[in-house]
């Protein structure tokens, strides 16, 4: 039996620590590795047209499976490609191992051809990242970098030489146990007993959910049942918290609606669980005690000063405190939250209801609210930055089995289609959802080219209204003319069409529920274009001095004037729970 060399191995061991797929593009220093996984029928090579789409399909893979996955560039631009989607997974805790080849070993250092230093450029979005410039450090430094990637959920990069990739690998090491989940992680006696008393001397408590809260569902809900606390969520914390939430109270934050900024202001004690939510200007001041649960130390308290921190998951946390919490019986506050988060959204759902069927160009609300309404109740929804954030956050109902992903820690354009390839490829049979922004779109729409290259049924929905509009609107609420914020876009579907997918262009809200249909019916890749209206967003008559001082509270007013979608029925529902006298 022929000698393993350094590339096999290295599939091998991905293939052990569970990779399914490497995406990334073809090229020399990478041969080897290709050529590796052409031979290894439990690995696929993913060609994609773009190495940031490699990054940020893994990065969508690993949040939707919770496994490692894995992407690749060859030497100098193709793996400097990779850093946007690796910084986006990296972000998003997002376990990814990625390979960054390097040129021939003996030429490092010596300025040769597409030299860079991968092993310095990736550190900041990274865990681990190191350089094999010797055979003998196989296997035990990629299996490190596994380690990193999946024990503390985020990015490892690994850079490997294409002339090293073919050396004959040392002999066989003995396999190591590699990690493939995370622990719990219960917090110390000292901070339980401390929380506890702080919960049962406190009037009004609040508890705020990120993303953190993944599989805490019902232990949220226990806990905030007997402490009659309102909860509100970050954008992160969407679907995993405010489905089947009678406490519900709605979002904080750039895009927040209903009374989540009234309940973390007006209470005694704020209860930060699982979120590094990053605007520190909607957290309350030093007249509000707050308490913040994480799994991660190092991001206690680097957003607000703290009264305690606890350093623990979420989940085990609640175990831990709930049973040993006084049971609050006064919901003055709790009631008082819900009818003002009913209020509020009462107040703005006339903005998506009224004459949409009619409105030309159409109501990107309506759209948003349609396909909602349409698409399957475990579908993957992906979501570009910008306003299609917003009607994310709107409109898209969770329900503990969709997904909603997005670059919602670091803010990437074009993020929707890649993310979108990456959640399709782990189960063909799922809806996959692509909320794309015209602007996003076009970034990296060669992509919508591996769509068809792979027969991936995702389905593109692109709000297309020619224009970068949350730029035009930061200008705006910045006092500034917009500039160079319009497009001159093509008909996309016709676009589509040229690549041998399905393609419809939707002018008319009447003609929008029938488009989506016939696109979610067909069996393969489908755009539907539709035309909206880009002055969806206009400032409302009043704003106040203070709002105006900077665009996180004004925007917040702003887009709130964008409607809610179905979220005004679940704040009358949790109305029916209060108390009539």
């Amino acid at each position: 039996m022929a000698k393993q060399n350094i590339a096999e191995q290295f599939v091998d061991i991905l293939v052990r620590a569970g990779v399914k797929r490497l995406y990334g593009v073809v090229g020399d220093s990478l041969n080897p590795v290709v050529d590796a996984v052409r031979r290894n029928s439990a690995i696929d090579w993913i060609h994609v047209r773009h190495e940031e789409t490699a990054a940020f399909a893994a990065g969508a893979e690993a949040q939707v499976t919770g496994r490692l996955a894995a992407c690749a560039g060859s030497c100098g631009p193709g793996n400097l490609h990779l850093i946007n989607g690796l910084y986006d997974a990296h972000r998003s805790m997002a376990p990814v191992l990625a390979l960054a080849s390097h040129i021939p070993s003996s030429e490092i250092g010596l300025g040769y051809f597409q030299e860079t230093h991968p092993d310095q450029l990736f550190r900041e979005c990274s865990h681990y990242c190191e350089l094999i410039s010797s055979p003998r450090q196989m296997p035990r430094l990629l299996d490190t970098a596994i380690q990193h990637a999946v024990g503390r959920s985020g990015v490892s990069v690994v850079s490997l030489p294409g002339d090293l990739a073919d050396e004959p690998a040392p002999d066989q090491a003995p396999e190591t146990a590699l990690v493939t989940s995370r622990p719990t992680v219960r917090p110390g006696d000292e901070e339980i007993d401390r929380l506890v008393d702080m919960i049962d001397r406190a009037e009004k408590v609040t508890l705020f959910c990120g993303a953190g809260t993944k599989g805490a569902h019902t232990e949220v809900m226990e806990f905030a049942g007997k402490i009659k606390s309102p909860v509100g969520h970050a954008l992160r914390g969407k679907e995993w918290i405010q489905y089947d939430n009678p406490y519900d109270v709605g979002m904080s934050g750039l895009l927040g609606y209903g009374a989540a900024y009234e309940a973390t202001h007006e209470c005694d004690l704020l209860i930060l669980l699982g979120t590094d939510f990053p605007y520190n200007a909607f957290l309350p001041g030093d007249d509000v005690k707050i308490v913040q649960v994480d799994v991660r130390p190092e991001i206690l308290g680097r957003r607000s000063k703290l009264d305690l921190a606890v350093w623990g998951d979420v989940k085990e946390t609640l175990r831990c405190l709930t049973p040993r919490v006084r049971t609050k019986d006064n919901r003055k506050f709790l009631d008082r939250m819900l009818k003002k988060h009913a209020d509020a959204l009462e107040g703005v759902v006339k903005a998506y209801t009224r004459k949409v069927e009619k409105h030309v160009p159409i109501h990107p609300e309506y759209v948003a609210s349609v396909l909602d309404d349409m698409a399957d109740d475990d579908a993957v929804f992906t979501v570009d930055t910008g306003m299609c954030n917003v009607w994310a956050a709107r409109y898209i109902s969770p329900n503990g089995r969709r997904r909603i992903i997005g670059s919602f820690s670091h803010g990437s354009m074009a993020n929707a289609l890649p993310m979108a390839i990456g959640a399709q490829f782990t189960d063909r049979g799922r809806q996959v959802v692509s909320m794309s922004g015209d602007g996003g779109f076009t970034m990296l729409m060669g992509d919508f080219l591996t769509l068809v290259q792979y027969d991936l049924p995702v389905k593109v929905i692109l709000f297309n209204n020619s224009s970068l509009s949350m730029v035009e609107l930061e200008m705006l609420v910045a006092g500034l003319p917009s500039h160079g914020t319009a497009m001159k876009n093509p008909d996309f579907a016709a676009v589509a069409r040229a690549c041998g997918a399905y393609g419809a262009r939707v002018e008319k809200p009447k003609d929008l529920a029938g488009a989506l249909k016939a696109a979610f019916k067909h069996k393969g890749p489908a755009l539907v274009d539709v035309v909206t209206d880009p002055n969806a967003l206009s400032i409302p008559p009043k704003i106040s001095k203070e709002m105006v001082t900077g665009f996180a509270l004004s925007a917040s007013k702003i887009v709130l004037d964008g409607g809610v979608g179905r979220m005004v029925q679940m704040a009358r529902s949790n109305l029916r729970n209060v108390p009539r006298p």
